[in-house]
């Protein structure tokens, strides 16, 4: 148990608007911070949405705020609950609760965040921001949603995107803070049995998540490796997720020796995979606040190879091959180049790594420098920063 302290555990109630049966980075950052804050010593209560059973970090209390349905959103399909009479049952529990702060993360997400964002006499409110980009709800519910907002005590984003997005919705400041990535989960962790060199896609198959683009990428490379000496070595792609494209991008590009369609995976399966791969490609065209799945491939210790856009450049941070958006050309060259080192690993002040070769030095300190800087980004940092959040504005602060 980390020690926290002479200061007193809290009550804390974690709300998420989407469903916790679907993977998804705003509900792996509730619950990972929920583990984080339970470990401190804190009683943690998460309310969400689900739509069979979950898994729960040890210790901490799931309220059921309904069942989902798929509502298009910033590109993608989000997993909300829209029920009337589920949101005003975990209302009623939340206000019996006794808790010592609210946090909410996509406070205009549908569902429970609008009960807790129009009404007073409730223990002080967080709110954390992780959409970046335009947002339909913000310009719909517009004054209204300037008005829930101030209802926040304070608001926090996760990226200077996510906090400009929300500033030009909402006005107000916005403490930026982080995702937070459980590093630890990726140690001592045994491979996902693998043949030969392996690349990772983890994401929905949405147009915004890139996978069309990966998907002929990954067909330019290989139809090159073929007429190589050495095509009987290709590397297999494993495409992870599901999605609306799913099924049209299987017709043209169906499971054979050098992609494998793997489906939604579960939290072990996936961190398995993750330590497995020898490359995790995130391929996605924009609208992406902050880029969770390169840190925790980073702490995985595997290659990254990402778009250049905002939210995967910041997170980079010089540690991943970035290549333009929709450039399936240029993805290809930049795997191939990853497989037989001639992409030269540079961080963005200039200062070469090396090369990224596949059993040179510059490829294991180039790894060694990701697996720090997600260091950098743990649950447990920002679960101390969010600690000092809560008891800056409860009631009565106890510590």
């Amino acid at each position: 148990m980390v020690d926290h302290g002479a200061a007193a555990p809290m009550r804390v109630a974690l709300v998420c608007p989407y469903s916790l049966s679907r993977p998804g980075g705003v509900q792996g950052q509730v619950l990972g911070l929920a583990r984080s804050l339970t470990g401190r010593g804190h009683r943690v209560t998460v309310y969400a949405p689900t739509d069979g059973p979950v898994e729960t970090p040890e210790r901490v209390d799931l309220v059921i705020s309904g069942t989902s349905v798929s509502l298009p959103g910033n590109g993608s399909i989000a997993p909300v609950s829209i029920s009337p009479l589920a949101t005003r049952r975990a209302f009623t529990h939340l206000r019996a609760g006794a808790f010592d702060v609210v946090h909410v993360h996509e406070p205009f997400a549908p569902g429970l965040t609008y009960a807790l964002l129009s009404v007073r006499r409730l223990p002080p409110v967080v709110g954390t921001f992780h959409r970046s980009g335009g947002s339909v709800l913000y310009r719909v519910l517009s004054p209204v949603a300037r008005w829930m907002a101030g209802h926040m005590a304070v608001r926090c984003a996760v990226s200077e995107a996510a906090a400009s997005t929300a500033s030009k919705a909402l006005g107000g400041s916005y403490d930026v803070l982080f995702n937070g990535i459980e590093v630890d989960r990726f140690d001592g962790v045994s491979p996902w049995p693998a043949r030969g060199s392996t690349v990772l896609f983890l994401g929905r198959h949405e147009e915004r998540k890139g996978l069309a683009v990966l998907l002929e990428a990954w067909r330019l490379m290989t139809s090159r490796l073929s007429d190589s000496a050495d095509a009987s070595a290709r590397p297999v792609l494993w495409v992870a997720g599901d999605g609306p494209e799913t099924d049209g991008l299987r017709r043209r590009y169906p499971d054979s020796e050098s992609v494998r369609w793997l489906g939604v995976l579960g939290e072990e399966e996936k961190i398995r995979r993750l330590v497995a791969a020898d490359v995790l490609v995130a391929p996605s065209l924009g609208g992406e606040s902050f880029g969770m799945v390169l840190l925790e491939a980073m702490a995985a210790r595997t290659v990254v190879v990402a778009s250049d856009i905002d939210g995967y450049r910041d997170a980079a941070g010089g540690r991943a091959v970035l290549v333009p958006p929709l450039d399936a050309s240029a993805l290809a060259t930049s795997l191939r180049g990853v497989f037989d080192g001639t992409v030269a690993v540079e961080r963005s002040d200039g200062v070469g790594y090396g090369e990224v070769d596949g059993a040179g030095d510059g490829r294991r300190r180039w790894l060694e420098l990701g697996a720090d800087r997600a260091a950098t980004w743990s649950m447990a940092s920002l679960a101390e920063r969010y600690e000092e959040c809560y008891r800056s504005v409860m009631v009565g602060d106890r510590s």
